[in-house]
């Protein structure tokens, strides 16, 4: 049996080579590293050259600052950095690197060489490391100002971590996101990416609105930007920018979210739990929304050093971060009405029209004679009986009478009767954004001409969140009442989980609960929402004192509310295949341009669509 072994300093290759594993994952983690040291140096231009997704080659060049001849043995040293001085400097950071262990550690993994020229300098100077120490070798070069880092062979001398790198293009996927991010991030840089000589990505300097929008367009897809709401809020030292995608553009992972904190690019559970918190009411279930957000806080009130990667982040304050959030979401998403939803038309109604009609036929309130003036047709069963019912197929079609038909066309463009070219709007601005009502089709859906072309609206989905929105104004008005428990439940929670009940008894209150503390680990519930007694109490008590403890707020109790009042509002929505006239139909249509979230059903589902009149005359090939 051998005796215990003996401590001794590790050798400054196998420290570094440690360390790397830390922020060394794949060829993505050494681009980080690499472009958020050009941008910490003032570059406005960096270029990427990849190769075999950036293990046999990654190469970065900006037109930075750049590097004292001097400095550059320094610049490969473990805890090195140019980028805080002192306690306080790292109490408040503002640089996107600052722990002066990336460069040692990349290099300890890869052949690096590092090239850089100062303004000031007559000429460049390179540096590399070789040998068993990593002693580094200085050399003059030829380079422009700025700063030029080559990471070759990568994990070349620990084969353990380099059989674990995914296929090239995996890699290369891995690379460009992070390029994204910090695009995104910094609108006043350029980026241009290659791979394997082939130009990928060119990102222009952005310095106005329009050139922003246009760099997001670029990165997150112009499908993005035509469905997304520009928001700007600045409050209470906070100011939060950029853009929130619509309910309806939603995506099925969560891989169009970007979120930055002073310009760096995070991943925080708070943050994630306040988007989805002011999601909630809009989205469909299993989905994730998409934004591209900017917070802006003071640098010494988070702390930004939690994590090697720094892809985490924590608040001094995390409640009024979080509330900040989800308030600033939550109004914007309630603030969409559909004249914020609809494109400008791409098409006006002035176009062709049938032969025989003059210009001011066509459009406006006329059409409305399709269900006034036409026959009744003969109703058969229909062929979607409600949730739940399978689909049967229609009926054959009733004989149609031919002269009754001609005389049905006939009326179609007759005015109606009382009615003159006064009563019709004088213009498409005069045209409400949802338009005015035409017929019902199958009693499901109701068909409408606004300025843009046609409109579709699900009856149900659309009365259904007005009478929600309808009671939840109510209930919020009212307030809720509690009902007493004629016996109170006992509730087991830790020390922890009481001390919070007790902090946060007045908002127990509010919402309907009194909770009574029994003992060090114990709770008594005297009391709980009238609405919410077919609830399991206890269980919900202890996952808002969970969610209160993680995040300092919660929105549970609201939640259950809500679920019940979607419910109430689903039962008293109007029912598919009820035949509607046209003045409740308009009536629904007004409705919905000032309810809140309109634009969606209590469970997430579009209430309404536009089909501009570009994609009618598409399906006609029209002008073709």
């Amino acid at each position: 049996m051998t005796g215990p072994a003996r401590i001794q300093l590790l050798s400054p290759r196998l420290a570094n080579q440690i360390a790397a594993g830390e922020v060394v994952e794949r060829p993505a983690s050494v681009a980080k590293e690499l472009l958020e040291n050009s941008l910490d140096a003032g570059a406005r231009r960096i270029d990427i050259e990849v190769e075999q997704g950036g293990v046999k080659l990654l190469r970065v060049r900006d037109d930075g600052c750049g590097i004292p001849a001097d400095d550059l043995p320094l610049a490969l040293a473990r805890h090195a950095t140019s980028k805080i001085r002192d306690l306080s400097d790292l109490e408040a950071v503002v640089s996107l690197g600052f722990r002066g262990e990336a460069l040692a550690s990349v290099s300890s993994v890869s052949r690096l060489t590092l090239t850089s020229r100062t303004a000031d300098a007559a000429e460049a100077w390179q540096v590399e490391t070789e040998g068993r120490e990593m002693q580094a070798r200085v050399q003059p070069a030829a380079h422009p100002v700025g700063t030029s880092v080559e990471v070759r062979d990568l994990f070349f001398n620990t084969p353990a971590r380099r059989k674990f790198l995914r296929a090239e293009k995996t890699e290369f996927e891995h690379l460009q996101e992070v390029i994204r991010r910090l695009a995104l991030a910094r609108f006043d840089v350029g980026f241009h990416l290659r791979h394997n000589g082939k130009s990928v990505l060119s990102l222009r300097e952005a310095e106005d609105d329009a050139g922003r929008a246009r760099r997001v367009g670029a990165v997150c897809g112009p499908a993005f930007l035509e469905q997304a709401l520009p928001i700007d809020v600045e409050r209470s030292g906070l100011r939060l920018w950029g853009w929130v995608g619509l309910p309806t553009f939603s995506r099925s992972q969560a891989d169009l979210q970007y979120f930055f904190v002073n310009g760096r690019a995070v991943r925080d559970k708070l943050v994630a739990h306040a988007v989805r918190q002011a999601y909630r009411d809009v989205l469909f279930n299993g989905r994730h929304p998409t934004f591209v957000l900017f917070l802006e806080i003071d640098p010494a009130v988070v702390d930004v050093n939690v994590h090697p990667t720094k892809h985490e982040v924590r608040f001094r304050d995390s409640r009024m971060v979080h509330d900040f959030l989800y308030g600033t979401l939550h109004r914007a998403l309630a603030d969409v009405r559909p004249e914020d939803q609809l494109a400008p038309p791409a098409a006006t109604l002035s176009g062709e029209r049938p032969s025989g009609l003059a210009a001011g036929e066509f459009g406006g309130q006329n059409e409305m004679t399709l269900a006034a003036q036409a026959p009744p047709a003969v109703r058969s069963e229909p062929a979607w009986q409600g949730a739940g019912a399978g689909y049967q197929a229609p009926r054959p079609a009733p004989a149609v009478d031919l002269a009754e038909a001609a005389g049905a066309y006939r009326n179609f463009f007759a005015p109606l009767p009382g009615t003159s070219a006064a009563a019709l709007p004088e213009s498409e601005g005069d045209v409400p954004p949802l338009g005015y009502a035409l017929a019902q089709l199958k009693g499901i859906y109701i068909l409408a001409e606004n300025a843009g072309g046609l409109v579709l609206v699900d009856m149900h989905a659309a009365h259904e969140r007005i009478t929600y929105e309808r009671l939840k104004t109510a209930m919020a008005s009212e307030g809720l009442r509690g009902q007493p428990l004629l016996v109170p439940e006992s509730v087991a929670v830790s020390q922890r989980e009481a001390d919070c009940a007790e902090e946060h008894a007045d908002w127990f209150a509010r919402l309907g609960f009194e909770l009574q503390r029994l003992g060090p680990e114990t709770l008594a519930i005297r009391q709980i929402p009238a609405l919410l007694k077919q609830a399991q109490a206890a269980q919900l008590v202890r996952d808002v004192l969970a969610d209160l403890l993680e995040y300092g707020s919660s929105d549970r109790i609201e939640a259950h509310l809500n679920e019940l009042l979607a419910t109430m509002a689903c039962h008293g929505a109007v029912r598919a295949n009820r035949r509607l006239t046209l003045p409740e139909m308009n009536a629904l249509l007004r409705d919905m341009e000032h309810t809140e979230r309109s634009g969606q059903c209590n469970h997430g589902r579009p209430t309404w669509t536009q089909l501009g009149m570009d994609e009618l005359d598409k399906l006609f090939l029209r002008g073709r």
